[in-house]
């Protein structure tokens, strides 16, 4: 299998992870290993929300210094149980190259990448906010919606549900996010308040 290379200079990990045969090839090799893992998830949770907010994640990232490996990997493992899995998620990682270190930097990044957390590192702040901006303005309204229906929650829980444990529940770390998470967020809120209104 090919190698997401580590631990180069800017320079050099640009050019490979924007090559892009080799790059096309490595995601591919990638998103076959993890797919039995999102295959039976909701299509908030599946594949296409990973693909999505790693699309935002690259678009954050150009304006930082980061590790473009460690950030693919992490977004590639954000929606796994690092616990459950950790013997074949390592034996992939080790696969295809990286080092013992390596391998526990992609779970703390994959780990800083969940909503609640509180990142340290810079690939860690970069994936928790495209986590929390993926799919645009509306789309914590549309994902709160598409999760509860899934889940047989009612409207009344789903709005409860949001306004309770999301709204105002999380916090923006890259200065240039905040602002349109805010407005996103009181894109729902206003959202919500309708629905509620007039049930």
């Amino acid at each position: 299998m090919a190698t997401i290379r580590l631990n180069q200079s800017r320079r050099d990990t640009d050019v490979l992870m924007h090559s892009a045969a080799s790059f096309h090839r490595k995601i591919a090799e990638l998103e076959d290993f993890v797919e039995q893992f999102y295959a039976q998830k909701d299509m908030m949770h599946d594949l296409s929300h990973i693909r999505r907010f790693l699309k935002t994640a690259r678009s954050l990232s150009k304006r930082y210094h980061r590790d473009d490996g460690i950030l693919t990997y992490a977004a590639y493992f954000h929606g796994i149980d690092r616990k459950k899995h950790k013997d074949i998620l390592t034996g992939f990682l080790e696969s295809q190259g990286l080092q013992k270190r390596q391998v526990e930097q992609v779970f703390r990044v994959a780990k800083e990448s969940r909503k609640e957390s509180r990142p340290a590192t810079m690939e860690g702040m970069i994936l928790h906010d495209a986590h929390l901006i993926e799919g645009g303005r509306t789309f914590l309204a549309v994902k709160s919606l598409v999760t509860g229906l899934r889940q047989g929650d009612s409207l009344p829980e789903i709005i409860d549900y949001f306004e309770k444990e999301v709204d105002g529940r999380f916090k923006c770390y890259l200065p240039e996010v905040g602002r349109f998470y805010s407005e996103k967020e009181e894109f729902a809120r206003r959202f919500f308040h309708d629905l509620k209104k007039n049930l």
